[in-house]
């Protein structure tokens, strides 16, 4: 008896240092994009990029993300999860160190490889809580998407007091995100060397390769799809939103704030949205009610000039864009019969979001340079909601890849 509860006892404990080696992994999965933004600026001035080259620095991680997301599951399945995360926090603290050294040549290379890191933990996060928590997915989606977004948001907000008010400079603040990386790698070699993975867990991980199915399979696509699209709104709306704000008058300080205000609004769907997701059989009202909040937040900018209008489609944007991440997450859960499928699927989904995110702000920019206005870039982006809400819809129907 006293061996039976031991056993358990340490089961129970395994779980729990699970659980923070997953929020742990989440949390290192922004800051070194996020942080890079505010910073940009100190960069080009310390190194002398271009602005051309600068934009360049910013949109590398996602085509980084959109060409590294397949090839993830393959590494994955010859090695273990645990594993192939803990190669992936290596390279991204590699990436973070090496990037803070002020020559091009080491800030883009840099930049690669921690984009590399983040790709690995961005594809195999729903895998690994599809495996250990299969029974809640929903819940464990939750909560590694919001401390995503939590710490996304500090990482932004901080950049700027640590290199001037601590005097780290932008090589120290971006230092600083080391140490959760470092932290998280020694986690997680516990975490392997402990795994208490039982026979049919085993089995799952050595499953062959489904990817060469998942790509021919309309429910994996209609997902993509759906990931894809709702990644160019946000990216977008992260990229240009400010001088939407700005073109109704609003000043440039105050539409940063409208911002992060977008962000923060955003946070109680991240946590929600995966929740009931978990529990539906069918998600299609979920997809159907974000998709209409965010057709209705776009259209109150094309149409709204008071700051009463403004501020009510912002706070539908946020509330719109930070659930439909999570549900995209969750569907990647909830449409795959094991963690091997959750991979595979992870893995297409990410490469076609990350794919438009990367292509999203530059086309829109170029919308707006050659109308002169806002109108049809913000027509597109009410085009795009629709088709976000027929296939979050199609994707929210209660079946499996």
């Amino acid at each position: 008896m006293e061996l039976l509860e031991s056993k358990a006892n340490t089961k129970s404990t395994y779980i729990y240092f699970f659980i923070a080696g997953i929020v742990l992994i989440a949390f290192n999965l922004r800051p070194a994009i996020t942080s890079l933004g505010p910073l940009v600026g100190m960069i080009q001035e310390d190194v002398g990029l271009a602005h051309w080259s600068a934009g360049l620095l910013m949109s590398l991680p996602l085509v980084v993300f959109a060409i590294m997301s397949p090839l993830v599951p393959k590494i994955a399945s010859r090695v273990t999860n645990e594993l192939t995360l803990i190669i992936g926090l290596s390279f991204l603290l590699i990436g973070i160190a090496i990037r803070s050294i002020p020559m091009t040549f080491f800030l883009f290379t840099g930049t690669l490889l921690a984009g590399m890191g983040i790709a690995i933990g961005n594809v195999l996060l729903p895998a690994v809580v599809k495996d250990k928590f299969p029974h809640k997915f929903g819940l464990m989606t939750s909560v590694y998407s919001t401390s995503m977004g939590l710490i996304a948001s500090l990482a932004s907000g901080i950049s700027i007091p640590l290199a001037i008010d601590l005097n780290l400079g932008w090589q120290g603040a971006q230092l600083v995100w080391t140490i959760p990386v470092v932290v998280a790698i020694l986690v997680w070699i516990l975490l392997r060397k402990n795994n208490v993975m039982d026979h049919s867990s085993a089995l799952k991980q050595q499953e062959g390769s489904t990817s060469n199915t998942m790509w021919r399979t309309p429910l994996a696509w209609q997902i993509a799809i759906f990931m894809g699209f709702q990644s160019f709104l946000f990216y977008v709306t992260i990229s240009w939103l400010p001088e939407i704000l700005h073109s109704h008058g609003m000043s440039m300080e105050t539409a940063g704030w409208m911002l992060s205000f977008t962000q923060l609004v955003g946070l109680p769907a991240s946590f929600f949205i995966p929740v009931l997701a978990g529990r539906s059989q069918s998600q299609v009202w979920i997809a159907f009610m974000l998709g209409m909040f965010s057709i209705v937040g776009y259209s109150g900018l094309l149409l709204g000039s008071s700051y009463p209008v403004l501020i009510m489609s912002i706070a539908l944007i946020g509330f719109a864009l930070g659930g439909a991440f999570p549900l995209a997450l969750s569907y990647i859960g909830l449409r795959a019969r094991s963690a091997n499928q959750a991979a595979e699927l992870s893995g297409m989904t990410q490469s076609t979001g990350y794919l438009l995110a990367a292509v999203g702000p530059l086309f829109i920019g170029y919308l707006y340079d050659m109308a002169h206005s806002w109108t049809l870039p913000i027509v597109t982006l009410i085009v795009v909601s629709m088709v976000i809400v027929v296939f979050g819809m199609l994707s929210g129907r209660n079946r499996y890849v």
